[in-house]
């Protein structure tokens, strides 16, 4: 990949990542406004808010921090699977799409409980309580995923060993002449 495509592939992936971790916090300030306003319609508001922000924020970002984060690894020298810390980044954010994907499940049965006239102030408050929880888990991994971005931790894996190794041992290939301008 160019110099350029690098740049505009982490540009993104930067874009996509930061979203997303804005993005869930905005989902957990919901989850909690829905868990702890006394006023019943701003609960029900939140409620239901936190599908819509769910599919149409949290999850779209999610799924493009992971294929830009990929085409990242792959289109630099950090590579998919040379670094633990690339190979442990790429692990949590497939988990967290995954977790992701379940938890919007229970979301959907919230916000149709909260649009329909039965609700009340009670109504699946453990529900609420968990979407908080598991909204607070998601913020926490993804900063640990930032951090390992930011602080890269020494150590190559057995692939990165022998890429690194093919390397020292490949030979140069010599540059052409400099033509003279004039």
């Amino acid at each position: 990949m160019s110099r350029r495509g690098r740049k505009a592939a982490l540009t993104a992936h930067v874009t996509a990542s930061v979203g997303w971790l804005g993005a869930v916090a905005a989902f957990l300030a919901l989850a909690l406004a829905g868990l702890l306003s006394e006023d019943d319609r701003t609960a029900r508001s939140a409620c239901v808010a936190l599908e819509v922000v769910g599919w149409f924020v949290v999850v779209p970002l999610c799924f493009a921090s992971l294929l830009t984060g990929v085409v990242c690894a792959v289109g630099s020298t950090w590579g998919l699977a040379r670094h633990y810390w690339v190979v442990v980044k790429l692990v949590i954010t497939a988990l967290a799409t995954a977790v992701l994907l379940a938890h919007m499940q229970p979301v959907e049965s919230l916000a149709d409980a909260a649009a329909s006239a039965a609700w009340s102030g009670e109504h699946l408050r453990a529900l609420r309580v968990q979407l908080a929880a598991q909204s607070a888990a998601a913020l926490v991994v993804l900063l640990a995923a930032t951090a390992l971005s930011v602080f890269k931790p020494q150590g190559r894996t057995r692939h990165g060993h022998r890429k690194a190794a093919e390397q020292r041992t490949r030979p140069i290939p010599a540059r052409p002449p400099r033509q003279p301008s004039y």
